[in-house]
């Protein structure tokens, strides 16, 4: 039978003589319990599972003799200090408590749930294609759709974009926002392309937040609409922004449970491979210290956020420190990265400046402007 072996006292003479104390022990507790023995001249106690309770109501009997409840406290002084150990019926279980318990049929139990079992049926080829040169490092003024249908399948490593929310903002002259069937459909046909571009192994990263005024989970529909195109849910990063949306007031029904209305201070970063949850790169292309890399794979960045959108005319703005860090985790140098709704051109500045290649498209003349004004005042890293 296996036990834990603790020494509780050290050798000494007196211990060898010491026949009651064991037969005491040994009567109270069974095998499959404990025992306790002197092995060359040390008192050793053998431990497999057992009630502390009960150890504690023994160590404290009265029909000890002083001698004898001095070892006894010492040995459930002992046990209590192990801190790892299994519970089995309100017994502490310090043997084979942490081994894997056998599963009949594992293999096949295994094969049939599947990591991430909603991907596994997916038909992307693992056949990745080189990046079109007449594209690269560009900013193009036009329909997404219209432009990602030029490029071939599998040439992408990172989608990095923050949809246009156009609710209660004066971000375009598109009138999508109020029509939001219309909207999700004309945004899926975009991510369907970008799908289509994204290498095996390449990452979909979407900033986005509840359209809480019009109470649409749109971060939920749009996970849900790439988990349906058999994408791997990667994660999810929760953009703390600091208090920033509190500074409204909004309390629905003020007072009462009738209908509060939620504050959110955050956003979220939902993120997707394709095909593998593996992007391979090259060891020297990696430029994320070992401090970054262990401050951002904690899921809760808190950025602030924006605070120049008036200088670039643009409502709706991320911060280029959420994109440095996403950028920094998720890829490496000379990874191409594509914003297929580029705004002013957050994501391409900072892509060129940390030494990824790029590819930015926004339908807006004026946006695609500002943006190349970016990039020409970039200090690359």
């Amino acid at each position: 039978m296996n036990y834990k072996e603790l020494i509780i006292q050290g050798k000494a003479e007196k211990i060898n003589t010491r026949q009651e104390l064991l037969t005491r022990f040994n009567a109270f507790f069974s095998e499959k319990e404990a025992r306790l023995e002197i092995r060359d001249g040390n008192l050793i106690l053998l431990l497999k599972e057992i009630d502390i309770r009960k150890l504690k109501g023994f160590a404290e009997a009265r029909s000890h003799t002083d001698e004898n409840r001095k070892v006894f406290t010492g040995i459930l002084q002992k046990v209590e200090s192990i801190k790892s150990y299994g519970l089995n019926n309100g017994k502490r279980n310090y043997v084979d408590y942490n081994k894997e318990r056998k599963v009949t049929g594992r293999k096949g139990k295994e094969k049939n749930r599947g990591i991430y079992y909603y991907a596994q049926d997916h038909s992307f080829s693992k056949q990745n294609n080189d990046f079109p040169g007449e594209y690269e490092n560009r900013i193009i003024c036009g329909d997404s759709l219209k432009v990602l249908k030029k490029l071939p399948d599998n040439c992408v490593d990172m989608v990095f974009t923050s949809p246009p929310y156009n609710f209660g903002l004066e971000y375009s002259d598109n009138a999508d926002a109020h029509y939001w069937e219309k909207y999700f459909e004309q945004l899926f046909a975009i991510f369907d392309e970008t799908v289509r571009v994204l290498k095996y192994g390449g990452r979909i990263i979407v900033n986005v937040q509840p359209l809480f005024s019009d109470y649409i989970p749109s971060h939920h529909i749009i996970s849900n609409h790439f988990i349906n195109k058999k994408l791997i849910w990667k994660g999810e990063i929760l953009w703390e922004k600091n208090n920033y949306n509190c500074k409204y007031t909004a309390w629905g029904s003020w007072k009462s449970p009738s209908s509060p209305y939620l504050k959110y201070t955050w956003e979220f970063l939902e993120i997707f491979s394709k095909g593998d949850l593996k992007h391979d790169g090259k060891k020297g292309d990696i430029d994320i210290s070992a401090d970054e890399f262990k401050k951002s794979v904690v899921a809760k960045w808190s950025i602030a956020p924006e605070r120049d959108m008036k200088k670039y005319g643009h409502p709706a703005m991320f911060p280029e420190k959420l994109v440095e860090q996403a950028l920094k985790l998720f890829s490496f140098r000379n990874d191409m990265i594509l914003d297929p709704f580029n705004g002013v051109g957050t994501t391409t500045a900072v892509a060129g400046r940390l030494g990824r290649r790029y590819l930015g498209i926004d339908i807006s003349k004026e946006y695609c402007d500002s943006a190349v004004r970016r990039l020409k005042n970039n200090k690359r890293k």
